[in-house]
């Protein structure tokens, strides 16, 4: 059986051509398989030994399967998130809504709040998990990402604060028995279009449903538009996550119905994040 740091040292020489982390997926797909942190492995780590499936999930990753989906977790905003292959996985990108959230909390703590297509529940229990005195509402089209949602909740203890339904926007009224309005709402709707080239580990293993929004990429926008007024409390703001080139556009729509809007870029520069009010900041 062959040492961990041998293995360890292999196995991120392997994952070079597929992963810009490969010491790193390396290593979670070891702990995962010795059933330990990876803190506690890079510990203890000169006196372990490889067990009989690290080369396993290694082929799996080798493949291109995701490392999350492989160890069933994804850290976001400090916290370990169930996943699965039925929701997107929590991206870094995405805290930028969390620190918005927190920025405009500095004038009035939101009370309430909504994540239209929560997904993992990643953006509704990461910011609940700043506001101790929010509850929040995740609303999803997948029965699936769903119940991984109500797990999440389980697990950081958020279940008092944090329901969760199963609705479609694509349904004629869909907004209707919302029981809004909400101070915050938390929105990464599908906006990759359909002709856009992806990698083979989002394309081949993450939920289409939540990936593609037609041709531009704006189907979503055009639907969540429209509904927000009966949704957003009077002094609310709605935080948007978008793709990297949708900024113009999604500005242009988000003002037709009446909306100030303020864009901001993430860590790679792109622009990211559109946040939504009604009066002018």
């Amino acid at each position: 059986m062959a040492d961990a740091a041998a293995a360890l040292r292999a196995a991120a020489q392997d994952l070079q051509s597929i992963t810009d982390t490969p010491r790193l997926d390396a290593e979670l797909l070891m702990a995962h398989a010795l059933e330990m942190s990876r803190e506690d492995l890079l510990l203890k780590l000169p006196e372990l030994n490889a067990p009989r499936d690290f080369r396993e999930l290694l082929q799996r990753r080798l493949a291109h399967e995701p490392v999350a989906h492989i160890i069933g977790e994804k850290e976001f905003w400090g916290l370990s998130f169930q996943v699965s292959p039925d929701v997107l996985i929590p991206r870094p990108d995405s805290e930028l809504l969390i620190e918005e959230a927190i920025r405009l909390a500095a004038e009035k703590p939101p009370v309430r709040i909504l994540d239209l297509g929560t997904g993992s529940g990643a953006l509704l229990l990461a910011t609940l998990s700043e506001f101790p005195d929010a509850t929040g509402m995740g609303i999803d089209a997948s029965a699936s990402a769903l119940e991984i949602a109500h797990n999440n909740a389980d697990r950081l203890s958020l279940t008092d604060r944090a329901q969760f339904r199963m609705l479609d926007w694509t349904c004629s009224g869909w907004a209707n028995d919302l029981p809004g309005p909400f101070d915050l709402i938390l929105a990464n709707p599908p906006y990759v279009s359909t002709d856009a080239s992806l990698s083979a580990e989002v394309a081949q293993y993450e939920p289409h449903e939540a990936l593609f929004a037609g041709v531009e990429g704006l189907d979503d926008y055009r639907i969540i538009l429209p509904a927000l007024e009966k949704l957003l409390a009077t002094g609310g703001h709605v935080l948007f996550e978008i793709g990297y080139d949708q900024a113009k556009n999604v500005t242009q729509l988000a003002e037709s119905h009446g909306y100030f809007v303020q864009c901001q870029q993430d860590l790679g520069g792109n622009d990211r994040l559109l946040t939504l009010n009604r009066t002018a900041s």
